[in-house]
């Protein structure tokens, strides 16, 4: 759905800017909030992941395809302000060094992609968690929930924007129309790739996801509870009191104190999660350099709507069109296959890199903050 140059005035790009700009400001003092010592590296990958999965188009309809769009999952993995960021880093480096989605359509990419997806996504997880049973299976399922009715939602908010600065003279029905049938087709790929994502990392580390946060923790208590099995030295303890008393101490005994058979709950070490880090970058540079191979061809959502309306006769040639990785390809390598897994390669490592130090710089910040404050 990467609105390219020349589909709306500039009049609106510009009021889509000023939004986006403001969200990103909003989302960078939010952020602070949620991002800790670990979570801020796991933020930076998030935004990589994001990118390579994108690269993978899936079939939807006949010539038609989609991608992941990304706000419900960046949302639910590492929070909404986090999720705005991260998917807006994945807006900034697919235009900027891969001439995918235009610069002056920047504003109205990141307003649509980043901003609607990722609140209309966690609004509906937040809603579907606190009416659900408190369960690890609920964040699976709110995930594919939210994931799924994010992207209409986006399809609507394009449409809207369209309506006050669209540059072709089609009707706004059509288009609505058009845009929310083939995107709710969409919406069920980018369900299952949210709910499986999530789901495995939650299966893993719970801890790491935070939407789970409050809703897996009830379940895990069960180790601590009257009912679980007692571990072998518990058992030999309570067979004890039964045994003859041993004829070397006839004359000393100590009382007897009784002991709850819940014991105290000893504070969790907290686990690194640089397994998760890895496993993580070994996906996105799997997707991005190997799989984005096999991606259908098929022009996305967006294009094929555009394509059908004639709206794409308005579209600009891209600021960056002459950059070497322009179109997904290394350039003057003419070999397909190498040409796309590199390029696919070089953007998880530059969106890593981007997003990484984002991430970090405003986790310092807040350290920084709270040390003044103390």
């Amino acid at each position: 759905m990467h609105v390219p140059d020349g589909f709306i005035d500039a009049p609106v790009s510009v009021a889509t800017g000023v939004v986006a700009a403001g969200a990103v400001a909003v989302s960078l003092r939010g952020a602070r909030r949620e991002l800790d010592e670990r979570t801020a590296p796991l933020a930076g990958l998030v935004a990589a992941f994001i990118f390579a999965v994108q690269m993978l188009n899936f079939p939807v309809a006949a010539g038609t395809s989609g991608h992941l769009l990304g706000g419900a999952l960046a949302a639910i993995l590492v929070g909404p302000y986090t999720g705005v960021l991260c998917v807006s880093v994945v807006l900034l480096m697919q235009g900027v060094l891969f001439a995918d989605g235009g610069l002056t359509a920047l504003g109205v990419n990141i307003t649509d992609m980043a901003v609607v997806t990722t609140v209309v996504a966690y609004a509906i997880f937040r809603t579907i968690v606190k009416l659900a049973p408190h369960r690890r299976r609920t964040v699976t399922v709110a995930s594919f929930v939210a994931a799924l009715i994010s992207v209409p939602a986006a399809a609507i908010a394009f449409t809207a924007i369209y309506a006050l600065g669209g540059t072709a003279d089609v009707s706004i029905g059509k288009v609505f129309t058009a845009m929310v049938g083939v995107h709710v087709l969409i919406g069920i790929g980018e369900a299952a790739i949210t709910a499986l994502t999530v789901g495995a990392v939650v299966a893993v580390r719970p801890d790491l996801v935070y939407g789970a946060r409050g809703v897996t923790a009830r379940p895990l208590e069960i180790r601590d509870s009257p009912l679980a099995p007692a571990a072998p030295g518990a058992v030999a303890r309570a067979e004890a009191p039964a045994a003859e008393p041993a004829a070397a101490e006839p004359t000393t005994a100590e009382p007897t104190v009784a002991t709850s058979r819940t014991p105290e709950p000893a504070a969790a070490p907290r686990r690194s999660a640089r397994h998760v880090w890895w496993a993580g970058l070994a996906a996105a540079l799997l997707c991005a350099g190997v799989v984005s191979f096999y991606a259908s061809a098929s022009p996305d959502g967006l294009e094929k709507v555009a394509h059908d309306k004639g709206i794409d006769q308005k579209a600009e040639d891209h600021a960056a069109k002459d950059s070497p990785l322009a179109d997904y390809g290394v350039k003057d390598i003419s070999d397909a296959r190498i040409s796309g897994g590199l390029a696919g390669v070089i953007g998880v490592g530059a969106t890593l890199a981007v997003g990484s130090g984002v991430f970090i710089v405003v986790r310092r910040r807040r350290a920084t903050a709270e040390s003044g404050r103390v």
